[in-house]
């Protein structure tokens, strides 16, 4: 299996919809622009946040096993995807590569 590098490109925060729908919480996403991951054998890295995890992990476990060309050519390199988490209030944008 081939490792896959998650890279959290972008982290939007919709202030407008937060102050309109969100409870105030506690706590937040964790995740920074910049901030890398390396998924092993297709599983969760350490310290990845389980919400986004949901939302990554089968385009993961298809680069993992050596797949791609995801949507017939959507990516420039078909062994990479870029998904975004599922949390409308503060989306985070991760670039997903197989790497080795």
């Amino acid at each position: 299996m081939k490792r896959v590098r998650i890279t959290a490109i972008r982290k939007v925060e919709h202030k407008d919809l937060m102050q309109l729908y969100e409870n105030p919480i506690q706590h937040t996403c964790d995740i920074s622009e910049g901030e890398v991951f390396i998924s092993e054998n297709g599983l969760k890295p350490q310290g990845f946040c389980e919400s986004a995890w949901q939302s990554v992990k089968e385009f993961v476990t298809e680069l993992a096993n050596g797949g791609g060309n995801f949507y017939d050519g959507w990516m420039k390199n078909p062994y990479s995807a870029l998904i975004s988490c599922n949390d409308g209030f503060r989306p985070v944008s991760f670039l997903l590569e197989a790497i080795d």
